[in-house]
């Protein structure tokens, strides 16, 4: 029997191939009569708007953990949502990659703030950040607004703060965040569409 080069390298690996799988026992009707039960069966789904970019894509976030005492929920699974009208399902890298995002080291889950002079960083509650950036903006507002311009029109504006407004809202959230600024007389107002 003539066997060229190739034919040899493939025989052989089929045949390595095979023995392999039958000392592992993974022979096709060994395969097939294991039943694995799927890792979704006992999650927790609950939908969400993907954090990363302006196009607001639906995912569905599994988290086990029923909420009894010691048991923590944790996310396990990120995937698109097929039933969003705007992804469909489908997901970019960042949006896939969502789970390393939650489960990070480095992601900051509290409001910290450093003080003026000061070095380190330390938390605060939502209560007292709140309370801070209406502080702030009220004096900045209060400091800086030009009510009527140089020829006496009255302009009402505030030159001096800006508004970036979250990506992924819904055109009701944008609208309200527009009416919001520009009531206050803001002008630099932007979304973050180009991340």
């Amino acid at each position: 029997m003539q066997v060229t080069r190739r034919q040899f390298f493939k025989l052989s690996a089929g045949g390595l191939a095979t023995s392999t799988l039958a000392m592992l026992g993974m022979l096709p009707q060994n395969a097939l009569a294991d039943v694995r039960s799927y890792k979704l069966l006992r999650a927790t789904e609950t939908r969400n708007t993907c954090p990363y970019c302006s196009v607001g894509c639906g995912i569905l976030m599994y988290s086990l953990g029923d909420g009894a005492k010691n048991a923590k929920s944790t996310i396990f699974h990120i995937e698109g949502d097929p039933d969003h009208p705007v992804n469909r399902g489908a997901l970019c890298p960042k949006g896939a990659g969502l789970v390393d995002f939650v489960h990070s080291e480095n992601r900051l889950k509290h409001p910290e703030v450093r003080e003026p002079g000061a070095k380190e960083w330390k938390r605060i509650s939502w209560e007292e950040a709140f309370e801070r950036i209406a502080r702030h903006m009220k004096q900045d507002r209060d400091a800086h607004f030009v009510e009527k311009n140089a020829d006496g029109v009255t302009v009402n504006r505030w030159l001096t703060t800006g508004m970036l407004c979250a990506s992924a809202s819904s055109n009701e959230t944008g609208w309200l965040s527009q009416k919001f600024v520009r009531s206050l007389g803001m002008l630099a107002v932007d979304n973050q569409a180009r991340v």
